[in-house]
Formats: C-alpha cells, sequence, structure tokens
C-alpha cells in the first residue's frame, strides 16, 4: 500500500498548482476586485475563509508560522471588505483564471477530469481530528468544474498535510519561528525572505538562533547532528501523518494522479507562478 514517500511526492507535486492562489497575478487581481487589494490581504483573507470571520490569535495559531504582529494588521480588518464566502468565490475565480492562461485548453480536458476525480476522493478521505484547517476546507462546497474541483482538493490535503506538520514540530517545541530558522539554515529557503514573508524581525530571528544554539541544534551558525535528526523525523512523522487519505487511491491511484500532476506542475513552473526559493519550503518532486 502507498508509502509515505507517496505523500510527500503528491505534495511537492500538487503544491505549485495549490499556489495560484498566491502567486498568480490573476488571483490578485480577483481578490482585489473584492476589496482586498495587495498580497497579504487576499493571502489571509483567502486562506482563512474556510474557518469563518476568525481574528488574528486564530489564524496565528492555524497558520502557524507568522508573526503575531504581522497576521493582526491585516485580521480581522479583512472581514470588513470582504465576508468569508466573498473570499472563496475570489479565490477560486483568480484560480480558475490563472488556469486558463497557464494551461490553455486543459481545464476541460479528460486528463483534468480524471485528476479531479482522484484527487478528489482523496481529499474526502481526511481525517479531521486536531486538524481545523483540514476540517473547515471540507466544509466548503465542491465546485462545478474539474479544473477547481482539484484545486480545491489538493487544498484540503496540503491544509491536512499542514496540520499534521504543525503538531509533528509542537511535539518538538520547534512551531514558528524555531523551525524557520532552521529550515533557513538548512537552505530550504532564504532567512531574508522568511522574515519578510513571515513578519519576523532580525532581532526576533536572533533570539531564535540564540535559543536554538543553547538547545544544542545550531553551532557555528550550522546545524548540529541533532538538528538534521530531529527535522528528518519531524519531516517522517508529517509524510506518516499525511499518509492515510491517499491510501483510499491505493498505489496503482497514486501513480495514476502523480502522473497527472507532472504536466501541470510543469506549466506553472514554466510559467513563472511558482518563484525559486518560495518560503512554502517545497522540494522538488524525486
Amino acid at each position: 500500500m502507498s508509502s509515505p514517500a507517496t505523500a510527500r511526492r503528491l505534495w511537492a507535486l500538487g503544491e505549485p498548482f495549490h499556489a495560484l492562489t498566491y502567486f498568480a497575478a490573476e488571483a490578485r487581481e480577483a481578490f482585489a476586485a473584492v476589496g482586498l487589494p495587495g498580497f497579504w490581504a487576499g493571502y489571509f483573507a483567502g486562506r482563512a475563509a474556510p474557518l469563518g470571520p476568525v481574528g488574528a490569535a486564530v489564524v496565528t495559531a492555524t497558520f502557524g508560522s507568522f508573526a503575531p504582529g504581522f497576521v493582526a494588521r491585516r485580521v480581522p480588518e479583512v472581514w470588513t471588505a470582504v465576508t468569508p464566502a466573498g473570499a472563496l468565490a475570489a479565490r477560486l475565480a483568480g484560480v480558475d483564471a490563472a488556469v486558463q492562461r497557464v494551461l490553455p485548453g486543459w481545464a476541460g480536458s479528460s486528463d483534468a477530469r480524471e485528476a479531479a476525480a482522484l484527487a478528489r476522493r482523496a481529499a474526502e478521505a481526511v481525517d479531521v481530528l486536531g486538524r481545523p484547517l483540514a476540517a473547515a476546507n471540507t466544509a466548503v462546497g465542491w465546485p462545478g468544474e474539474p479544473h477547481l474541483v482539484l484545486w480545491q482538493a489538493l487544498t484540503t490535503l496540503r491544509e491536512h498535510r499542514g496540520d499534521g506538520h504543525l503538531a509533528a514540530l509542537l511535539q518538538r517545541e520547534l512551531l514558528g519561528l524555531p523551525a524557520l530558522v532552521l529550515a533557513a539554515v538548512a537552505g530550504t529557503t532564504s532567512a531574508e525572505w522568511l522574515q519578510r514573508a513571515r513578519g519576523w524581525t532580525p532581532e526576533d530571528w536572533a533570539v531564535a538562533a540564540e535559543s536554538l544554539a543553547e538547545r544544542g541544534l545550531l553551532a557555528d551558525g550550522e546545524l548540529t547532528a541533532e538538528a538534521l535528526a530531529v527535522r528528518a523525523a519531524a519531516e517522517a512523522d508529517t509524510d506518516r501523518l499525511a499518509l492515510r487519505p491517499w491510501r483510499v487511491l491505493g498505489d496503482t491511484g497514486c501513480a495514476r494522479l502523480a502522473e497527472l500532476l507532472v504536466p501541470v506542475r510543469r506549466a506553472v513552473v514554466t510559467a513563472g507562478d511558482w518563484p525559486a526559493g518560495n518560503p512554502i519550503g517545497v522540494p522538488d518532486p524525486p
């Protein structure tokens, strides 16, 4: 039956398609059209909308990597511009427009329909206990068009994975800024980008790095052997905790979905809608 490595590969293949809602110009335009100008207003409203009109504390807790003050500068103010339902409609409109540009003619194809059916089957099998973002996304109604069904399914699955990842980090007392510092030292993405994209100051960063050094996880600005082992264990737990919904597809279904996602991912990357070194930190698929 499907292994944790399968969960990681499908995440790596599907994440650029999900991330059209962040990086595509059409997504920003759709959010701006409903009163959410600028990148971050659309990001926070669009991603948090399945939870309802929640406040900054809930968004900070469920997203898991942003500085609280950075979140509070946008939430709950975004809900004065748009309702959660309006934000959900805008995020689908943005993704729809982006897909038409990035993958012309693909949205109505048999491949899109097959990928949507497979991903939806997996998404409907997510376990939601202790996974607030996954649970919230399972309550979002399914769109009518296959390419948007695929997007919603991959979004639910990535939030399911993300909820599990936060649990793995929390268990190791790395949730939030400490995990980001270790990721930057590991070269997953740059410290400068993470500070800018997650709202942490250089002073915050230095304090976290000092604490990690005291714990024996950093030495001379490098990861220690213990840090490498801790990060590997957290990633392994994340893959394991993400596996359950993929098991319903079996090895054959997972392999077929991966095959269908390869050209989709390639198109998004080629179009420039998956910035290199972005703070999401997704590895290239094996």
